[in-house]
């Protein structure tokens, strides 16, 4: 099996077309076909930092297994960030697992009966403060993101964004209905009273929002993935 063709192996164990994976490491249409023999250092580093769990080996050569990994194993990653805040990273600490569908906000008031909400608890060790985690659900942040995975996250309030980054939100549809998503959170051109939430899948449109829209707001610490 060529390079090519472990490469296009990998993009079906991920259910995405060659396209998306073309797009997913920032490689021009048609660059996967146009693989001979081998590929430049600055694609596979790209490749290992999107497939974070791909084993080196097994791309270069075909030993081995596709991922460094038991595929159903549990791995846990930061967010790729800038790290524009300056909290401290803790060695250990215990998150909350949230089910969001019974809370309106990120984080439920847990003096006020809301302990149910919580699904359990995860050890993350080497990682800033984190209020909570929750599962993620659709595909508008694949393939940085997919459907059950668990993600990590510190609430922040509008008035300290740091635009660029992974923000979980929950947006009011009206006085009493909120829905969750998470976007990149950009700047709008609309003016200071209004944010730009931008998708990583290209199918999703980019929207521009009030910030009085916005029931509550966490800035994105990890992702957890369970491969299987």
């Amino acid at each position: 099996m060529s390079i090519k063709e472990r490469i296009k192996e990998l993009a079906e164990y991920h259910n995405i077309t060659i396209s998306a994976f073309e797009k997913s490491i920032n490689a021009s249409n048609g660059y996967v076909n146009s693989i001979s023999k081998s590929i430049g250092l600055d694609k596979i580093t790209k490749i290992l930092e999107v497939y974070s769990n791909l084993d080196l080996e097994w791309l270069i050569t075909g030993n081995g297994s596709m991922f460094k990994d038991n595929p159903n194993s549990l791995t846990t990653e930061s967010v790729h960030s800038s790290r524009k805040t300056a909290d401290a990273v803790y060695d250990l600490q215990r998150v909350p697992l949230f089910n969001l569908e019974a809370t309106l906000g990120l984080v439920p008031l847990m003096s006020n009966g809301n302990d149910d909400a919580i699904i359990d608890y995860l050890t993350i060790p080497n990682l800033p403060s984190c209020d909570g985690a929750i599962y993620a659900t659709g595909d508008s942040m694949y393939p940085l993101l997919k459907s059950g995975d668990i993600i990590a996250f510190k609430r922040v309030d509008t008035t300290n964004l740091f635009f660029g980054e992974m923000y979980i939100l929950s947006i009011f549809l009206d006085e009493s209905n909120t829905y969750k998503t998470v976007k990149f959170v950009q700047k709008s051109e609309l003016g200071d009273d209004y944010i730009k939430l931008v998708s990583q899948n290209q199918h999703h449109s980019s929207r521009d929002i009030r910030l009085n829209q916005i029931a509550a707001i966490g800035l994105v610490r990890a992702s957890i993935r369970i491969h299987g």
